[in-house]
């Protein structure tokens, strides 16, 4: 081998840290066009909203300027008719400009698209907006996480750690609920077995653990418990890398029934002294996950437990109310009443953001 074509001593390394570089400024670069990109929209917007507050301006000056605006930049896109709406939607929904870079500026347009189209209460624009900025949601987990109302499910489900956490302890526990958790992601056919949905949950590992929330990450399926040369499995053990928690996941496909409660706290009674690390981890806790539950049998067996959970039902179906759809009734009468056109299904799709 000639002496051309050997590597000079640091080489690798150099190159490696200089890759690093080329790919965080590209990213920063990035991140500061789409601020820039969103702060001229808010201008446009906010100058809009000006003209329309003090000439009067009606929707055929904005058509016009959208047309002028697309004839002398053709190249670019996003100056429709529809966005210039939606730029003053913008603006309104968020009239203090310096919100934009620092809350909205690692969200992409069609994030703060979604915003508005989906959510017309201005405390969950922000709630979303924080989330999907300070957790790099893509737009479509933005959507997911609308449709199934993820602000209202989480902390939600009943439990019983305010009686078996200490008080700092139980308010953090309970942030690991969900209620309902959705698991829209599967395709299962009816009626499934506990073991299929539990392959499925393990087939969309992902998606699983994005439902169950921040910080959690898998620590294994039908877990071997030895108790005394008896063997026990627990279906699902997760473990929350935020709190240093282990989080035990049992699975019931029916109804809620009081005696699910017993096993499940064996199992985290066993993953508690087998497993868990005391000088480094927070209690074990539960989720017993039920396709139904009356609260006031919940309420009970949870009052007599010892161990520390929670009992939530699941779902692999969204709301429809949250996703913004027609039900089936209200799309059938929409489709044959020619009297319907333009109303309320026309207004419940978004439109293109160009």
């Amino acid at each position: 081998m000639s002496g051309a074509n050997l590597e000079p001593a640091g080489y690798a390394e150099l190159l490696d840290r200089l890759k690093v570089q080329v790919r965080t400024a590209q990213a920063q670069a990035k991140r500061a066009a789409n601020t820039a990109l969103l702060e001229l929209y808010w201008t446009i917007g906010s100058e809009i909203i000006g003209q329309q507050q003090q000439q009067g301006w009606g929707a055929k000056v904005v058509d016009r300027l959208a047309g002028d605006l697309r004839a002398e930049f053709p190249d670019m896109r996003g100056l429709n008719r529809s966005n210039l709406y939606a730029m003053r939607a913008f603006a309104t929904a968020w009239p203090d400009r310096a919100i934009v870079p620092t809350l909205l500026g690692r969200l992409s347009w069609g994030h703060v698209r979604c915003l508005l189209d989906r959510l017309d209460d201005p405390g969950d624009r922000s709630w979303y907006a924080a989330e999907a900025s300070d957790r790099g949601w893509t737009l479509a987990v933005l959507e997911h996480q609308i449709a199934t109302d993820l602000r209202r499910r989480i902390a939600a489900a009943p439990s019983n750690f305010h009686d078996r956490l200490p008080t700092s302890d139980s308010e953090l526990a309970q942030q690991l609920t969900r209620d309902p958790y959705v698991f829209e992601f599967l395709d299962l056919a009816a009626p499934a077995l506990e073991r299929d949905i539990e392959q499925a949950l393990m087939d969309r590992l992902q998606e699983t653990l994005l439902e169950f929330g921040r910080g959690f990450t898998f620590a294994g399926r039908q877990v071997h418990l030895d108790v005394d040369g008896e063997a026990f499995f627990v279906d699902l053990l997760l473990f929350n890398v935020r709190q240093l928690r282990y989080v035990v996941v049992e699975l019931k496909i029916g109804r809620f029934k009081p005696d699910y409660v017993g096993q499940l706290g064996f199992y985290v009674a066993a993953v508690d002294e087998k497993i868990r690390d005391p000088a480094l981890h927070a209690p074990t806790v539960g989720i017993l996950l039920c396709a139904s539950r009356n609260d006031a049998v919940v309420r009970y067996a949870l009052a007599r437990s010892t161990a520390p959970m929670a009992v939530a039902n699941y779902t692999t179906q969204p709301d429809p109310d949250r996703l913004g759809l027609p039900r089936p009734a209200e799309l059938a009468a929409i489709l044959h009443d020619p009297s319907h056109a333009g109303g309320p299904l026309s207004n419940r799709l978004p439109e293109s953001t160009g």
